[in-house]
């Protein structure tokens, strides 16, 4: 059994190893015991160290965790930070995370603060998002468009098949992929036909995904049919 004084202590006095491999051993801490070890190292030093106590954060989901990680992502002048906790506010799904998540996709100035909201955007799927994706999908950033269409995916929004059909060609595979990917969870008479145009892309990944995609809806239709 883990002793919580001994982590505590090594959190608190220990070097950047034992503060890591503390923060890791959380797992196996129920969430209201973790809370108090992970509020020792929220403002750290290391970075690292912040970013494994709010990720945590996100894991260990109790009444504290919300509002501690929308005041990081609220405040925090380090990009990184508030990126973290962008990411950290989707592993909870709370649905009140969608308002400051909102915020910073539209406010915030960094474009990796701006992917890991839509990307947690996605995780809440909350059809709201939707003219927020759209956004991303039209931004230079190509990380920002992948993030747009698989939240898309994620939220299963058919409204915007069209949308990101404009992708289907992009020569970024990644991109590719994950419209494959987010198409399998959009069912619809277009979607079905670009997947199997992306089954025969040239790469791998790109077609491996489309004809899981293809695959996954077909099942869905057969037993929708069978109900």
């Amino acid at each position: 059994m883990l002793d919580l004084a001994v982590l505590a202590k090594k959190l608190t006095t220990g070097d950047l190893k034992d503060k890591k491999l503390s923060l890791a051993a959380l797992r196996d801490v129920p969430g209201p015991d973790a809370l108090e070890l992970i509020k020792l190292v929220l403002d750290d030093d290391n970075q690292q160290v912040r970013s494994m106590a709010i990720f945590a954060l996100g894991i260990k989901q109790t009444a504290e965790s919300f509002p501690l990680l929308v005041k990081i992502l609220e405040a925090d002048p380090d990009y990184g930070i508030r990126a973290d906790a962008a990411g950290a506010l989707g592993y909870l799904e709370d649905p009140r995370a969608f308002e400051p998540l909102i915020r910073s996709f539209y406010e915030d100035t960094d474009w990796l603060v701006r992917f890991s909201a839509a990307v947690s955007l996605g995780n809440l799927k909350d059809p709201r998002a939707h003219d927020a994706l759209i956004q991303a999908l039209h931004s230079p950033e190509v990380i920002l468009q992948q993030a747009a269409i698989a939240a898309f995916g994620e939220i299963g929004d058919v409204s915007a098949v069209d949308e990101i059909l404009a992708f289907a060609q992009s020569e970024d595979w990644l991109v590719r992929q994950r419209l494959a990917e987010a198409l399998g969870n959009m069912p619809s008479k277009k979607g079905s036909s670009a997947l199997r145009y992306l089954a025969k892309d040239s790469h791998p990944q790109v077609s491996e995904a489309a004809q899981i995609s293809l695959d996954r809806l077909e099942k869905d239709s057969v037993m929708s049919e069978n109900k």
